[in-house]
This record gives C-alpha cells, sequence and structure tokens, in this order.
C-alpha cells in the first residue's frame, strides 16, 4: 500500500528506458524520466523560464531544455548546464507493482 502523500500518475510499462513523461501531482507538473529502468521524478518546468522539460531531450540523466538549453540532472535535480541557476525540484517516487506513485518534493 501506498505511503500517505503519495499518488498513482502513470505505469512503468507505460516509460521506456531513456524515455519521459509529464504528469500532474497536486496541480505541479511534474518530470517522470525512466534511466536505466529506474524511474525519477522532478518539476517539469525550469527554473530558467516558464518551459516544459518533458519537451526536450533525455540523455541518460540529464535532461535539455528545449526553450534555452539549460540541462538538469533528473536523479538529484541539480543544474549542469546554463543557463539556468536554480535547480528544480526532486520528488519521491515509489513503484508498486507496474504502479508509479509520487509523493512530495525533497525538501
Amino acid at each position: 500500500m501506498a505511503d500517505p502523500g503519495f499518488v498513482k500518475v502513470a505505469q512503468v510499462s507505460e516509460i521506456k528506458p531513456g524515455e519521459m513523461i509529464a504528469v500532474e501531482v497536486d496541480n505541479e507538473q511534474v518530470l517522470l524520466a525512466n534511466v536505466n529502468g529506474s524511474i525519477h521524478a522532478v518539476d517539469d518546468v525550469c527554473s530558467h523560464a516558464y518551459a516544459s522539460l518533458s519537451e526536450g531531450e533525455l540523455s541518460g540523466e540529464e535532461v535539455e531544455c528545449p526553450l534555452h538549453g539549460g540541462t538538469f540532472n533528473v536523479t538529484t535535480g541539480e543544474v549542469l548546464g546554463p543557463p539556468p541557476d536554480e535547480p528544480v525540484r526532486v520528488y519521491k517516487v515509489q513503484i508498486e507493482g507496474d504502479d508509479i506513485l509520487v509523493g512530495p518534493a525533497n525538501a
């Protein structure tokens, strides 16, 4: 059973390794990325300018923003390349069978 605060947002079978999708969790846009079979969740909105990271490119753990080319690590949220200078939030993820559940963002 899911921990309190976690919401089912997708299924693992929907996101092949190397792919990503956008979902909504409590009115927040969240990016789900499958990195080598492991699901990670970060803000889908770039911290630099309003752009959907899920519309960018995923290469390994790195997602590139489609607007200005800034890059973030989808496992840590940290900025890997400018112009962003603020990280994106990382959300807690639980897998139950084929279900992906996303919980609160890490503080």
